[in-house]
């Protein structure tokens, strides 16, 4: 019987490398002061990229979480049961800090540091992160409050992952989550309609349904509730200080696209019992500092599916042959991958920049706030609607084998479009930051003085920069402009950043084609000129390195 089955040509599977092996990660720990993080970065990234890590990851999202509201007696439970390689997966970001060292460690570079290990640990399952990145947003929240910090700052930033529902200060470490969205509004949280009644000691009674409640098992969550003085933010934890169970319904879990590893439900409070933070009637203002914090998480976490994206796609064309050579090898491939590579190098420079200024404004230097605060909305908004474009594309980069579950690529891919929509769309992030422009001025003033460190580095960046200042100075149609003024302004930092910072050949071809106009509508259409070796020379996956 002739053989029929010999299997040549096919791509070995991207496992036993080091994912923080990330030139433009690295040069961003060291340069935004955490460089003292390197050596756990790197332990980190090898344990990322063992099969066995990778494995657990796809069995996660393979076995989505299951909602039992109910006992096998009829009892009401509301428990969420995940695989068990979730538990597994959040031990380690929690044993690392990924939920909330900085917080505890409050050095300089703390929070790079941090920023680091998420671009690194998200590219295993990024389910898993979200009640991770909750938890890191919840905090300075909490700190309006400053008794509830004190009991709950502890364990929300302790090193141990403590999970099932026991009253919170009886547990070693606790994670936090976030529930504003509801039927009516997503965005527009004014229009919340849940009802928060004083009980007493400092005590609410919640009644309302909450329409999107990522994970669901988490120990406490931050919610927004019309209390007598207005719309007011709340501390509402699962269990209360009795033992009892709150009473917070869980209704049914969200059957999404993407991020199966993580439940996401409706939840109905009946009558849940919540401890006010902050002031009554100042809700929005107490929330929107965890809202800042995990805008940060989504643009790092489009970071990381760059990078995830743009290393399979290099590992792919370096085993695998078509028309007598490598596709590496093949000019319009390696424009295609020399593109990617530049846009996910562009991603994660400006992510850890914004994670500097998180982590210097934290140390008390005024002058990274207005940056902070207008560049947040910015990235958030390009990078962010960048990462489905990338996705796709990677995955073509492995033809039909892309298209199969067992590349890994759909799972990139589906994951892909809600960092995007996640703690404010499109829309809501560019008009956000004109609303920055319009009602704090200095944040455009930092943020051309930003860019203004790059000037005369290129000329395409000069041209681009020399066009924004003229479109920043026309009010009128602003509101209708806003998503072309704003990926100018994330395009002009990323250039500037790239020029100042980043590898000349990956900012040349950025500033040539992303400002110089000489790029196509999809990637791949560099222009000549681009020293396409060096850039893919950034790209490979490296194994371990002893240390």
């Amino acid at each position: 019987m002739p053989a029929t089955h010999d299997v040549v040509n096919q791509v070995p599977p991207l496992t036993g490398h080091d994912v923080a092996a990330d030139p433009a990660l690295l040069e961003a720990l060291h340069r935004e002061g955490a460089g003292w993080a390197e050596e756990e970065l790197h332990e980190l990234g090898t344990l990322a990229g063992e099969r066995a890590t990778q494995d657990r990851a796809r069995l996660v999202e393979e076995h989505p979480p299951v909602l039992h509201t109910h006992d096998r007696y009829g009892h009401r439970v509301d428990e969420v049961e995940y695989h068990p390689h979730w538990h597994d997966l959040m031990t380690v970001a929690t044993a690392h800090g990924v939920h909330a060292a900085p917080w505890r460690q409050e050095r300089p570079g703390a929070h790079v540091a941090r920023a680091a290990k998420m671009v690194v640990w998200g590219q295993t399952d990024p389910g898993h992160l979200c009640p991770i990145s909750m938890t890191y947003a919840a905090v300075p929240a909490l700190r309006a409050q400053p008794e509830l910090a004190a009991v709950y700052e502890p364990l929300l930033t302790s090193s141990s992952y403590d999970f099932g529902l026991r009253v919170p200060t009886a547990k070693s470490g606790l994670i936090a989550g976030m529930s504003m969205t509801e039927k009516q509004g997503g965005s527009d949280v004014r229009a919340n309609t849940t009802r928060a009644e004083p009980t007493g000691e400092g005590w609410y009674a919640l009644t309302g349904h909450k329409w999107f409640t990522s994970a669901p098992m988490s120990d406490v969550f931050l919610t927004l509730a019309q209390a007598p003085g207005g719309l007011s933010c709340f501390l509402v934890p699962r269990v209360l200080p009795d033992g009892e169970r709150n009473a917070l319904r869980l209704q049914r879990l969200k059957n999404k696209l993407g991020n199966r590893s993580n439940a996401s439900s409706e939840i109905e409070y009946e009558g849940a019992l919540g401890q006010l933070v902050g002031q009554e009637g100042r809700g929005v203002a107490t929330i929107i500092r965890m809202v800042n914090m995990t805008r940060l998480d989504c643009t790092l976490a489009s970071a990381s599916g760059m990078r995830r994206g743009v290393v399979e796609a290099v590992h792919h064309a370096t085993h695998r042959s078509a028309f007598g050579d490598r596709l590496l090898d093949q000019p319009l491939m390696r424009n295609v991958l020399a593109d990617l590579a530049v846009e996910s190098e562009a991603a994660t420079v400006v992510a850890m920049r914004l994670a500097g200024a998180v982590d210097r404004a934290a140390c008390g230097d005024p002058s990274e706030e207005p940056f902070r605060r207008i560049a947040l909305a910015v990235s958030k908004y390009w990078v962010c609607k960048r990462a489905a474009a990338h996705a796709a594309e990677a995955l073509e980069c492995l033809g039909g084998n892309g298209y199969v579950e067992d590349s890994g690529m759909p799972r990139l891919y589906r994951e892909a479009p809600l960092a995007g929509i996640w703690e404010g769309s499109g829309n809501v992030a560019a008009l956000d930051a004109l609303r920055a422009m319009t009602r704090q001025p200095e944040t455009v003033e930092a943020y051309l003085a930003e860019v203004d460190l790059a000037a005369g580095a290129d000329r395409h960046l000069d041209a681009a920069v020399a066009r924004l200042r003229k479109d920043l100075a026309r009010p009128e149609d602003a509101l209708y402009r806003a998503r072309r003024t704003v990926e100018t302004m994330a395009l002009v930092l990323q250039g500037s950043l790239l020029q100042r910072h980043g590898d000349p050949a990956v900012a040349d071809a950025f500033c040539a084609s992303r400002l110089g106009a000489d790029w196509g509508v999809a990637f791949g259409t560099l222009p000549t000129g681009v020293d396409v070796a060096a850039v893919l020379d950034r790209a490979r996956p490296h194994a371990p390195t002893r240390r």
